[in-house]
């Protein structure tokens, strides 16, 4: 998630200057010696190339997403990577990549470009895997799509920064591509009606109130335009008038029809073609599909069975530890039952309006500052901050975090949804910012940001990794003393049984044929959800399948590297020296990570 690659070619190419050549009078021995180098720093050479070619492709391919990444040399493009033809120039561009990839030896690497090698060789094969199956014949649901990722950064205080006038004309640039996105989605989504391939009826339904919106004729209400109620006091009066009549000509001529054309088709045509099956297994391949799917979202080779029968362990484990913390907050009841008498609780609601919910957040982040220390020798320059997510977005959002800019200019933001304050959970606050604050989403992803990494791997990543982190780091509010009020002990185990139920739900609606409503009624029973939280996070799952299976498998990944370390090292072993190997190369297959950790250990001893 986000200029290094050119310091990792000017490294390459001094160390291929320096030893290329033996010195006059050399032995025969390090003759030999400089031939190797010389064959090793053309290895490297290649790698650092093939590095920089593959990110510019896959920058160009989704250049939003490289943006999010805090990454804006691709602001002014938007891509069409729903496209058949564009996907099937993917697919051939990393056959491309498979084959440079292994032409270059790891062992003429160095210890850093061989863990490059590795994560490219695992990016590569995952995306060809994914290949045979049409993802792009369900381009838009309720979690998001490009107008509605497009809608959220388009006021400029967001990931895309709109400070001057070539901003301005880079989002306009993207608005006029994006019409034409939204004609080829409507095509895909015809296709996948023909091939049926398309959405459950119900997020559907949970998807078109996003989409009357986006296409409301009223130009001053439009998203899109709210760049241009903040234009800048130091824009001339000529640059003003320039872009105000861009914009309103783009927005009114072409991207409000297309918009509408959106919402037509999928209130008229797309949401009576809806299905009324719940899980990926469903449909043509479907059980391939999601096996799939598991891959790339763990990095794992993990089936649905044994991640059921992890989460149900997980469950038991979970609630056990309620019977302890629920009698310190004055519960007398079944263990598995706290989750419900909490809900019931009036005084952990205790919140009038959004600002005092953020004000919580900002003396909490004061709190954790003081106890990252004794956990951390390798933390981040870029500062975090805490902002509430959008009204746009409210509704479906969950709690995230954006990195931050590679000019520094963005600070990391942690987005808390607020969507009633009166019914906002304070138990879950203190480890829901140890996971999107610090030091879980902004540890992993700013010192990413700020680490002399390939492009590739400084601006990407995957979602074991970074979401079992973020899990993980959600278990340090313990050791940082944080937890020692019953009720944020009771907030952090009912955040991690959520993670753990999420093992359940998800490969019970698609690979064991549950329905929506038995997977809303799971969580309402374990949980203590209401109808309606219930029903966002099952809506959620259907719409991501296998996405939200990486947090808690990188999480006890990450735990059982702790534990094998810890009785390595005995009393030799350091937390912040952990942490480091953990986070200090950015994001990383599990498989990798498992092998980064045994070779430091091994180093060690």
């Amino acid at each position: 998630m986000t200029s290094i690659k050119r310091l990792g070619l000017i490294t390459a190419t001094a160390f291929l200057a320096c030893s290329a050549t033996p010195l006059l009078g050399a032995s025969p021995t390090s003759a030999a010696q400089a031939a190797q180098s010389a064959k090793s720093a053309t290895a490297t050479q290649r790698m650092a190339k093939l590095a920089a070619d593959y990110y510019q492709f896959n920058g160009r391919f989704e250049p939003l997403y490289a943006t999010y990444a805090g990454d804006n040399r691709f602001d002014d493009e938007l891509g069409l990577s729903i496209a058949p033809a564009e996907r099937a120039r993917r697919h051939a561009a990393y056959r491309g990549f498979a084959t440079r990839l292994k032409a270059i030896a790891p062992s003429q690497l160095s210890s850093a470009d061989q863990i490059s090698h590795e994560i490219m060789a695992y990016e590569i094969q995952t995306v060809l895997d994914m290949a045979s199956f049409p993802d792009h014949l369900m381009p838009i649901n309720q979690m998001g799509a490009i107008p509605m990722e497009l809608a959220m950064v388009a006021d400029g205080k967001g990931a895309l920064p709109l400070a001057t006038p070539k901003h301005y004309d880079n989002l306009l640039r993207r608005l006029v591509q994006l019409t034409p996105w939204i004609d080829q989605a409507i095509a895909n989504m015809r296709a996948g009606i023909e091939a049926g391939v398309v959405l459950p009826k119900p997020l559907i339904v949970s998807t078109l109130p996003q989409y009357r919106d986006l296409a409301t004729t009223d130009i001053e209400k439009n998203p899109f335009y709210a760049g241009i109620k903040n234009l800048p006091d130091n824009f001339s009066a000529a640059e003003k008038a320039r872009i105000t009549k861009a914009y309103q000509s783009e927005i009114t001529n072409r991207l409000q029809p297309a918009l509408a054309r959106l919402a037509a088709f999928m209130e008229k045509e797309y949401l009576p073609a809806g299905r009324s099956t719940s899980g990926l297994s469903d449909l043509p391949n479907g059980a391939k599909w999601y096996q799939q799917n598991i891959a790339f979202a763990t990095t794992t080779r993990l089936t649905p069975d044994e991640i059921h029968a992890m989460g149900l362990a997980e469950v038991a484990r979970i609630q056990q530890q309620f019977a302890v913390v629920g009698p310190k907050m004055g519960y007398q009841g079944p263990a598995a039952e706290l989750p419900k008498w909490v809900a019931g609780q009036s005084r952990y609601r205790p919140f009038k309006n959004d600002q005092e919910i953020l004000e919580v957040y900002r003396k909490l982040d004061v709190a954790v500052a003081s106890k990252l220390p004794a956990l951390f020798t390798l933390v981040p320059k870029s500062p975090l901050e805490q902002r509430l997510e959008p009204e746009l977005t409210r509704a479906t959002a969950s709690d995230h975090y954006t990195g931050p800019s590679t000019d520094g200019k963005r600070p990391g933001i942690f987005w808390s949804v607020v969507n009633d304050a009166k019914e906002y959970d304070r138990t879950k606050m203190t480890s829901l910012y140890l996971h999107e604050g610090r030091p879980g989403h902004h540890f992993q992803v700013a010192l990413q940001v700020e680490t002399p990494l390939p492009d590739f791997r400084r601006f990407g990543g995957n979602n074991a990794f970074a979401e079992g982190w973020a899990l993980y780091a959600e278990t340090l509010g313990s050791e940082m003393g944080l937890y020692e009020e019953p009720d944020q002990y009771f907030g952090h185990l009912n955040s991690e049984l959520l993670r753990a139920a999420r093992l359940v739900v998800d490969t019970g609606l698609h690979a064991k044929g549950w329905s929506r409503e038995r997977a809303i009624d799971y969580l309402k029973e374990v949980n203590g959800y209401t109808d309606q939280v219930a029903k966002s996070a099952i809506e959620r799952y259907m719409a991501l399948p296998a996405q939200a299976l990486g947090y808690k498998v990188g999480s006890l990944k990450i735990q059982a590297l702790r534990k094998r370390a810890e009785e390595a090292f005995g009393k030799r072993f350091s937390l912040p020296a952990f942490h480091a190997v953990v986070i200090g190369d950015g994001s990383l297959p599990l498989a990798v990570l498992e092998r980064k950790v045994e070779r430091w250990i091994a180093e060690a001893k």
